[in-house]
């Protein structure tokens, strides 16, 4: 593939010794959160604005989370790849699916990702994707899935977008049910726990949640107590937001009305599904002074709003379209 590397070459790469990636290794297990120092490098000859400086097709926001932190570090923060990878001998839907998706989101989507993390290696420690790395379901995308999320590693730690579910035969049922269906395949992709994980930096819990189609189970929320529990302060990362007025006014200006059925309304939001307890946690979260933040994607716009007295929400514009945001942690 297209600026992969070697088996040989990428144990080379994770095994190179470098302090942030020590302290790593005291602290996370399989699916943490890993240094950017520690990537390989993706970046190839740009061919967007060839004439423009190397990292001026990324568009790259700052941001600021003071949440106590025991050591100020940064993290990129990107999410909304939509790779759109499909093999010639894969299922007559699935190579349809991919070619048309391919166009809506202009093809350059694994050129974006390689971009940013290469971006990431030099200027950020750590990475953070919040979910639709790909579109749909393809043995192709996999592959990529298992390429940029490493080999033996995680190249990044994240959580899980809708379209991560999306496979198509037969037709994804938008439901806790549905998901279970994918559960194990994504599972021997994706280095993390896909229902909810943990990785703690420098005294701050990142908590990653799939909380796609606004549904969170009795189980998840009882876990993310148990996060709570610690004493960590706490930085949530999940695909779809929490939809305060702002960012819901902001989305009705971007997105068309019924797209937004994924995004929570906590003033007047009700269950899509009998399974869910959204609306009961997220007035669990306001509650929560050790939340210092909310990381999410979604809509593919960059936008910030308050979501708690100790917590801001950032949501980060689509990375097919070259958007990411760094966030200095302190």
């Amino acid at each position: 593939m297209k600026g992969g590397m070697k088996m040989d070459e990428m144990e080379q790469v994770q095994g190179r010794g470098v302090s942030r990636r020590d302290f790593l290794r005291g602290g996370f297990a399989l699916g943490g959160l890993v240094a950017a120092s520690a990537l390989p490098s993706f970046a190839d000859t740009p061919s967007l604005f060839p004439q423009r400086g190397r990292w001026e097709r990324l568009s790259i926001g700052y941001q600021h989370i003071n949440a106590g932190a025991e050591k100020r570090f940064t993290i990129l923060h990107i999410s909304d790849t939509h790779l759109t990878a499909v093999y010639p001998h894969e299922s007559e839907w699935t190579r349809s699916f991919m070619k048309r998706r391919s166009k809506t989101f202009g093809g350059r989507q694994e050129e974006a990702l390689r971009d940013s993390l290469d971006w990431a290696k030099q200027h950020v420690d750590f990475v953070i994707h919040t979910g639709d790395l790909i579109d749909a379901q393809s043995e192709a995308n996999l592959d990529l899935v298992r390429k940029y999320y490493g080999i033996g590693g995680a190249a990044m730690t994240g959580a899980l977008g809708n379209h991560e579910f999306l496979h198509g035969q037969p037709k994804t049922e938008e439901s806790e049910a549905g998901k279970e269906i994918s559960r194990a395949r994504l599972a021997a992709a994706y280095p993390f726990d896909n229902s909810l994980a943990s990785s703690v930096v420098h005294g701050v819990n990142f908590v990653t949640l799939d909380n796609v189609y606004n549904t969170v189970t009795p189980e998840q929320a009882t876990r993310f107590e148990a996060e709570v529990k610690k004493g960590l302060p706490i930085i949530l990362c999940m695909h779809c937001p929490i939809g305060t007025p702002h960012i819901l006014r902001s989305a009705n200006r971007y997105w068309r009305r019924k797209d937004l059925k994924e995004v929570l309304d906590v003033r007047n939001w009700k269950p899509r599904y009998k399974d869910s307890v959204m609306t009961d946690f997220a007035a669990y979260l306001k509650a929560q002074p050790l939340l210092k933040g909310i990381l999410a994607g979604h809509l593919h716009i960059d936008i910030q709003d308050r979501f708690s007295p100790t917590a801001m929400e950032f949501l980060v514009g689509g990375n097919f379209l070259f958007h990411g945001e760094e966030i200095t942690i302190s």
